[in-house]
């Protein structure tokens, strides 16, 4: 991935430039890029746009970034036009709800840790099988799951500035909720208002298994960390399960 050359907010640019790392390591853990030439894409949660640049360079057609967070899709756009003029024409960036673009578009579609922000994702699942077509993969990565070690997303770090696992979990959701809302200036009843729905991968499965599509790659704890692997072991316990599954990676096809 290019670096971008003009100003732009510092730690906006170095979060795109992560994209060098991380969108290798999304395409590995689904069993490679698929071709992308001449294909229209959709990138779910396209936060700075790094996938989208990086799929509009590997030869898609038109790609398409969509994200509610408008501060994101403003250094999108810019950057696009700074950096990457030379895509200008087959790259656009949106702030906008899957729900209003138009139906049945899209050869392929990405989300890359979005999905745990989702709050109702039957619906927005089933938003993005209508705007693929017929035969089209939607290519996710789901995580830190919110009973995972670190579901939280450091919100608990940001407190007491050192990562405990599961800490959200033990800890009385009113105090920690407490602190945080007093930190930000704004009241807060769940995590859910901080952008959390708090699946557990138990709720995943089921989503995903009755969204309509073919599932043609399903796996939980994609990762060659060791604690990782260990945890795919710990996943089968009876009850406990859920709390050993730190990531999802799915492809799944629209009939």
């Amino acid at each position: 991935m290019d670096t971008p050359t003009t100003a732009l907010e510092p730690r906006d640019v170095a979060y795109f430039q992560r994209g060098a790392w991380e969108n290798p390591r999304f395409w590995s853990r689904l069993g490679g890029q698929p071709d992308l030439v001449g294909k229209t894409a959709l990138d779910l949660g396209c936060g700075h746009g790094s996938l989208c640049i990086d799929m509009a360079k590997a030869g898609a057609a038109r790609v398409v970034g969509v994200d509610l967070n408008e501060r994101l899709i403003r250094f999108a756009q810019q950057n696009l036009q700074r950096n990457y003029p030379e895509l200008a024409d087959r790259v656009e960036f949106h702030c906008i709800d899957i729900a209003d673009l138009p139906e049945g578009d899209f050869d392929l579609m990405t989300s890359k840790d979005t999905f745990e922000h989702v709050m109702d994702l039957p619906k927005v699942l089933r938003d993005m099988r209508e705007r693929l077509k017929s035969g089209g993969r939607l290519y996710a990565a789901i995580g830190p799951l919110w009973n995972s070690p670190f579901g939280d997303h450091d919100t608990v770090k940001r407190l007491i500035g050192v990562n405990i696992p599961w800490a959200h979990l033990w800890l009385p959701d009113r105090l920690v909720l407490r602190a945080t809302a007093k930190r930000l200036g704004r009241p807060l009843q769940s995590y859910r208002d901080l952008g959390m729905n708090m699946l557990a991968f138990r709720d995943y499965r089921r989503i995903i298994h009755d969204a309509g599509f073919m599932v043609e790659f399903f796996q939980p704890n994609c990762s060659r960390h060791p604690v990782v692997r260990m945890f795919s072991l710990l996943r089968h316990l009876p009850l406990v399960g859920d709390y050993f599954v730190n990531n999802l990676y799915c492809i799944l096809r629209k009939p």
